[in-house]
C-alpha cells in the first residue's frame, strides 16, 4: 500500500489538483494529488495483470482490501481496479465494500464495471437495492446503471416509476434523477413524457431533465421546443 501511495504522489501534479478540486468542491483539497484519469486507468490495468485469468494479481488484491483511502486518486484508481473485475460475484463482492466509501461523483460515475452488461438479470436486484440504500453516492450508483444498462432492450416502464419516487434534497441525488429522465426522453421519449407532462418530479429536478434532454443530440429539435413549453416556475425561496 504504501508503494501504491509514493507511486500516486509521484504522479501528482499542482494544477490538475487545482481543476480537479473545482470540478469535486466537496472533497478536500488537501486529499487530491492532482492525476489525469487515463494515468489512473492505465495504473489499474497494471494492478488487474494476473497470470491467472479470473484472480486479481496480490498487489490488486491488497488494495482493495485497504479501506478507507486517504487520496481521492485511491478512491479513482479503486473504482478502476473494480470496474476491471470480469467474474460478476467477485466485482460485486468488492463494489458492496467499496460503495460506502465513495464520497464524490466522479469516484461514483466513473466506476462502471465491465461484467455488468453480461449478467442483467443478476444486475437489475442489485441496483433496486442501492436505489432503497439511503447513502448518496450509493443511490447514484443505482440509478446510473439504471439508465446504462436498462434503458434501452432491457427497458420496462416501471422503472420510471422507480426512479420517480426517488425524494432527496442531496444534490447529486437530484442530478442523477434529472440525468436519468433526459436519457430517458431521448431514448424511451413515449413513456417517459407523461411523467415530465405530469409534474411527477419536483420542480428543480423536473426543470434540469428539461434543460438536459434540450442539451442532448438525441433529441429532435420538435421535441425540444415541447419540452421548452413544459418548464414549470422555480419554487420561492
Amino acid at each position: 500500500m504504501d508503494s501504491i501511495q509514493k507511486t500516486l504522489r509521484q504522479m501528482a501534479d499542482p494544477k490538475t489538483a487545482a481543476f480537479t478540486s473545482r470540478i469535486i468542491p466537496n472533497v478536500d483539497p488537501k486529499t487530491i494529488l492532482g492525476i489525469k484519469t487515463p494515468e489512473l486507468r492505465a495504473l489499474a490495468k497494471e494492478l488487474l495483470a494476473s497470470p491467472k485469468r479470473a484472480a486479481l494479481a496480490p498487489a490488486a488484491q491488497k488494495f482493495l482490501s485497504d479501506l478507507p483511502h486517504k487520496y481521492f486518486e485511491e478512491n479513482q484508481l479503486h473504482g478502476f481496479v473494480v470496474s476491471g473485475i470480469k467474474d460478476f460475484d467477485q466485482c460485486v463482492a468488492e463494489l458492496e465494500r467499496f460503495l460506502p466509501c465513495i464520497d464524490n461523483w466522479a469516484t461514483c460515475d466513473q466506476t462502471s464495471p465491465i461484467c455488468f452488461k453480461n449478467h442483467k438479470d443478476k444486475l437489475l436486484p442489485l441496483i433496486m437495492d442501492w436505489i432503497k440504500s439511503g447513502r448518496i453516492y450509493t443511490v447514484r450508483f443505482g440509478i446510473i446503471n439504471l439508465m446504462r444498462h436498462f434503458l434501452d432492450e432491457f427497458f420496462e416502464p416501471k422503472f420510471l416509476k422507480i426512479v420517480a419516487a426517488v425524494k432527496s434534497d442531496e444534490y447529486y441525488i437530484k442530478m442523477a434523477v434529472a440525468w436519468y429522465f433526459a436519457e430517458a426522453l431521448a431514448k424511451q421519449w413515449d413513456a417517459a413524457l407523461p411523467y415530465i407532462k405530469a409534474k411527477r418530479l419536483d420542480a428543480w429536478t423536473h426543470n434540469k431533465a428539461i434543460q438536459k434532454a434540450r442539451e442532448s443530440f438525441k433529441i429532435s429539435d420538435e421535441r425540444k421546443e415541447l419540452l421548452k413549453d413544459l418548464k414549470v416556475a422555480a419554487p420561492q425561496s
